[in-house]
């Protein structure tokens, strides 16, 4: 086989690898032409837009939602607050034995005061700058701070709070604010479309649509008039004291809590799709009571109620069980100078349906003292009416039948309680003898939670005076000034406890 020579080799790999980089140049060309050509065809065949008139309507429907928002978004506020926390001092740190000893350790000193920072959210409600917010976004601030929609800033001044409610009023120095306009909650419907504004985690000025999920929500251990909105509409830490809206742009809410999960940013919970917010005909009560005198005045009708359940309602001759069953008409109270008993069923309270006992309790306590109300009563399977002129409720009475606090400024602020019934007793794991009232919760920043006291003790005596029920610690404590001595059984176990206000010795 003849060879081939070197020459004859080298100019025909050179003259065909020259074809194959023309053949590729060619090809890449091609690929580059027709792939371009290729897309924009795609892209204009993909950018039709929908119309019709279904579509038109969503259109206009969204066009609707941006205007509440541009109406409303001008009237909330962030709320930024400073509270000083008093850290307690380890005695190898702060005591002069141990320092002579150790001396002073770098890097170990613990500061007694610490700063703690939070945010929360506001609505203006006045152009004269009221604005009402959550008790819990400004309870033990040393320091407000307000942000408005344009930047500025104001430092705020609390006119009056309301714990039962949660409703707190600050004020800024500022005039010609955008306000609010009020909606009417005894109008909302399940299903309704609302919006709630705020500023969650620190996201300023976020809004978010849903519906509303249910009505009259009680029982839910958040405060002691419990009469809430349910709501899917985003609430998240930060929404706090922010507006929930109906469709025509009115606050028909201050939304205040949620249930949630652990998947916020910092740990902190987030959005599973239930919040609650407080209806709007609470709030407006409250914050006129709250700027007008700086405290609330509540309506009080002088029984204790309790949900009618289908037991009850066999028994009282009641049809379904909507209303509030009652179970004590407090002697010489306004109930019993009107002529209600016990056993009596309140089925509507000025004309309005009652579901349930914590909603007759609101709507009582939203009612001004001195007020003349119609109540449609069921008495043995007949109908009655009875007009009861309410009286102011006494400062130290627990919201909820059967229930007590102790009042503020005492060693007892910050407990809450309930009578001991025969289910409690059980649950605690109590002898039949042991007497007194059960200790619903302990503000863990109060004097009693400084002295060990928890939830689930029983209160037997104050200042040894027994404690049998709920009226004899509202009586007790109210006469409580100073240093108090307390019997408490845990377990079955009873000790005396000394709370001093202040938490101090």
């Amino acid at each position: 086989m003849p060879r081939l020579s070197k020459q004859f080799l080298q100019e025909n790999l050179l003259g065909l690898s020259l074809t194959m980089v023309g053949l590729l140049c060619l090809a890449l060309a091609s690929i580059m032409y027709f792939g371009q050509h290729s897309y924009a065809n795609i892209a204009l065949a993909s950018g039709q837009a929908l119309d019709g008139p279904d579509i038109d309507a969503l259109v206009k429907l969204n066009k609707a939602y941006e205007r509440i928002a541009e109406t409303v978004t001008p009237a909330i506020v962030n709320i930024r607050t400073t509270q000083v926390i008093k850290v307690k001092q380890s005695p190898f740190f702060s005591d002069p034995f141990f320092r002579q000893f150790f001396g002073n350790v770098p890097g170990m000193g613990i500061p007694k005061e610490q700063k703690e920072h939070a945010l929360g959210s506001g609505v203006i409600v006045s152009p004269e700058g009221y604005i009402v917010t959550n008790n819990h976004v400004i309870a033990h601030a040393t320091d407000i701070e307000v942000m408005l929609t344009d930047k500025r800033t104001f430092k705020g001044k609390v006119i009056g709070a309301d714990p039962m409610t949660d409703i707190a009023v600050v004020k800024i120095d500022a005039k010609n604010l955008p306000a609010v306009a009020w909606g009417d909650s005894s109008d909302l419907h399940v299903g309704d479309t609302v919006m709630a504004f705020g500023n969650p985690f620190g996201l300023n000025f976020t809004v978010t649509r849903g519906t509303v999920s249910a009505l009259g929500r009680s029982g839910l251990d958040i405060e002691k008039i419990e009469n809430f909105i349910q709501t899917d509409a985003a609430i998240n830490p930060g929404n706090s004291g922010g507006a929930l809206v109906n469709v025509r742009g009115q606050v028909i809410g201050i939304n205040t809590a949620i249930v949630s999960g652990d998947s916020g940013p910092g740990g902190e919970g987030g959005f599973i799709g239930i919040g609650f917010a407080i209806p709007s005909d609470t709030v407006k009560h409250i914050m006129q009571d709250l700027i007008k005198t700086g405290k609330v005045t509540r309506g009080y009708l002088g029984v204790e109620i309790s949900d009618l359940n289908s037991a009850y309602a066999k028994q009282f001759d009641v049809p379904d069980t909507s209303g509030a069953l009652v179970q004590n008409v407090e002697p010489d109270g306004p109930a019993a100078k009107a002529g209600l008993k016990n056993g009596d069923v309140i089925r509507k309270f000025n004309g309005q349906t009652v579901e349930g006992a914590d909603q007759l309790t609101s709507l009582v306590t939203n009612t001004n003292p001195g007020t003349t109300v119609t109540l449609s009563v069921l008495r043995n399977g007949k109908p009655l009416a009875i007009k009861v002129l309410l009286v102011e409720r006494p400062s130290n009475l627990g919201m909820r039948a059967g229930e007590g606090q102790g009042p503020a400024g005492t060693a007892l602020e910050g407990i809450q309680v309930q009578n001991l019934t025969p289910a409690l007793r059980n649950q605690l794991g109590l002898p039949s003898d042991v007497e007194g009232v059960v200790i619903s919760s302990v503000d863990p920043n109060s004097a009693a939670a400084q002295a060990q006291i928890q939830q689930g003790d029983v209160i037997q005596s104050i200042d040894r005076h027994p404690v049998r029920n709920v009226n004899d610690f509202n009586r007790l404590a109210a006469q409580v000034k100073g240093q108090v001595l307390l019997r408490i059984n845990r377990a079955g176990s009873g000790a005396y406890v000394v709370v001093t206000p202040g938490g101090g010795e």
